[in-house]
């Protein structure tokens, strides 16, 4: 299925909102519109099947209508983020080698030399207008496989983001089960779904994915482009949502928040974005009574492919809190050793997974050979162990584990122990090379306000909760872990920081 069928006409199109934003909202007759007058736009400059087109939107809503425009186009879409600095914006250019850019008049000055379609905004529910760019699209652009959808980065925490082609197909054949498992089988579009509210950008894949999420299940989308604790509340008190994906950051915001008292009638909430801290679900969970669904995905792999469902919490949630959930149909587990081989039940490794929605490989020309093995399984590059009950639990990246004199120190669970210490707000810990010992780990530490961090009791903490070898070798206070859009922690800041601390 190619995803334009998302956005297929409706007999209740031009009565039914499609989009709500902070200052507009777009019925499903507008949008359809808006994307098909893009796509004339785009064909009209030159663009051909399978090329890109980069989309730096004004708003929200103009984003969802360029996504349609680009795929009705036959193009491939690549998300921009506006908040990227011009050299960033550069080498996602130089990376992709877009035909076209599509962006607003306030944003065009920041592609000199190329060819720019602008959007013009109308904050009315019916209009949407494409400025033809000056010059034809770029012909020496690259044109990939028809079936490709969009180029995705990576979150790039500990290198620089990689572009990931991601299908069509496997996008569509990626929601099916997500939808089996969240909605049931069923699948009967009540007379007003509730809305889905998404508090991501969408030049983030988590937006993207919730979006075309929400057009499967015929779900009206609320567009947060910018996460604020008041709009938030004020959102899912106006359309009275019930369940809704967050990062860990905003359930932190959330919680640190006095203002807010309570998040009714929110009963769930779905972890997308960043690994969740099990202490901060059930700090969440604690201060609002409602229950956290945690997941787990990658670019590469197409987005979530394990996950919880209510039935699963109910059952399970508190014994398990901090597992990530169960595959998802279609998707297949399996743990290995260093070789290759399969562990058993229990056993923690590298995690590889079989899934229909892997991606085609990087748009910069690299494959994803070398993390493929027999039968399709794909290396995730993740460390991670699957329990009787086929749980999976992450323990951390095969890249971040500490190889501590030849013992494995797992960054996140020495991170978890911290933030369960007394005057810790939040915490992280990477490797740093020893002459001694190959690495040691350091701790990045957040105190709560008020609090300052006393570096004998953070010591004293850790070698009670955890084997010697484990405890930091140093503990550095920070005012706060430096992170990026999605919310995952940049180690490579932090270990910039650690170097200049050694």
């Amino acid at each position: 299925m190619r995803l334009t069928e998302l956005l297929a006409a409706r007999d209740d199109d031009a009565t039914t909102v499609a989009i709500h934003t902070d200052t507009r909202e777009v019925s499903r007759a507008a949008l359809r519109d808006g994307a098909h007058a893009l796509a004339a736009v785009l064909r009209s400059a030159g663009v051909r099947t399978g090329q890109a087109v980069a989309v730096m939107p004004g708003d929200g809503a103009d984003a969802v209508a360029a996504l349609f425009g680009v795929w009705l186009a036959d193009a491939v879409y690549v998300p921009l983020n506006p908040r990227l600095t011009d050299a960033e914006v550069d080498r996602v250019l130089a990376a992709v080698r877009p035909a076209l850019v599509v962006t607003d008049p306030t944003r065009a000055w920041r592609f000199p030399g190329r060819p720019v379609v602008v959007a013009v905004p109308e904050v009315v529910r019916s209009a949407y207008r494409w400025l033809p760019p000056d010059a034809l699209a770029d012909p020496r652009a690259p044109a990939h496989d028809a079936d490709t959808a969009l180029i995705q980065f990576t979150s790039g925490t500990t290198g620089r983001p990689k572009p990931v082609l991601l299908r069509h197909s496997g996008i569509s054949a990626l929601l099916e089960p997500v939808l089996d498992r969240l909605v049931g089988r069923a699948r009967t579009r009540p007379a007003e779904p509730m809305p889905n509210l998404i508090p991501t950008s969408m030049s983030l894949w988590a937006g993207i994915y919730n979006v075309l999420f929400a057009f499967r299940v015929g779900a009206p989308v609320i567009l947060m482009e910018h996460f604020d604790t008041a709009r938030f509340t004020a959102y899912v008190r106006r359309f009275g949502i019930r369940s809704v994906v967050l990062p860990p950051a905003a359930m932190v915001m959330l919680a640190d928040d006095p203002a807010v008292a309570d998040l009714a009638p929110l009963r769930y909430v779905r972890s997308i974005t960043a690994p969740l801290s099990p202490f901060q679900a059930r700090r969440f969970r604690d201060r609002f009574g409602i229950t956290v669904l945690n997941c787990y995905g990658q670019t590469e792999i197409g987005g979530e492919i394990v996950g919880w469902n209510a039935a699963d919490a109910r059952a399970y949630g508190e014994e398990k809190l901090g597992a990530v959930g169960r595959p998802h149909d279609g998707v297949a587990l399996r743990v290995a050793d260093a070789d290759g081989t399969e562990l058993p039940c229990g056993a923690s490794g590298e995690l590889w997974v079989r899934t229909p929605a892997l991606a085609a490989g990087y748009a910069d020309g690299t494959a994803l050979a070398e993390r493929l093995g027999p039968d399709g399984w794909f290396r995730t590059g993740d460390i991670g162990r699957v329990d009787a009950e086929g749980f999976l639990w992450i323990d951390g990246r095969v890249s971040d584990m500490i190889n501590r004199g030849g013992l494995k120190v797992f960054p996140a669970e020495v991170a978890e122990v911290l933030r369960l210490a007394p005057g810790v707000a939040d915490a992280a810990v990477v490797g740093m090379p020893d002459p001694r010992l190959g690495e040691v780990p350091y701790a990045f530490i957040v105190p709560t306000p008020g609090h300052t961090a006393d570096v004998a009791d953070l010591d004293a903490w850790c070698r009670t909760h955890l084997a010697p070898f484990k405890a930091p070798a140093r503990y550095v206070t920070v005012d706060a872990l430096p992170r990026n859009e999605a919310g995952k922690v940049l180690t490579g800041e932090l270990a910039a920081l650690g170097r200049r601390q050694a």
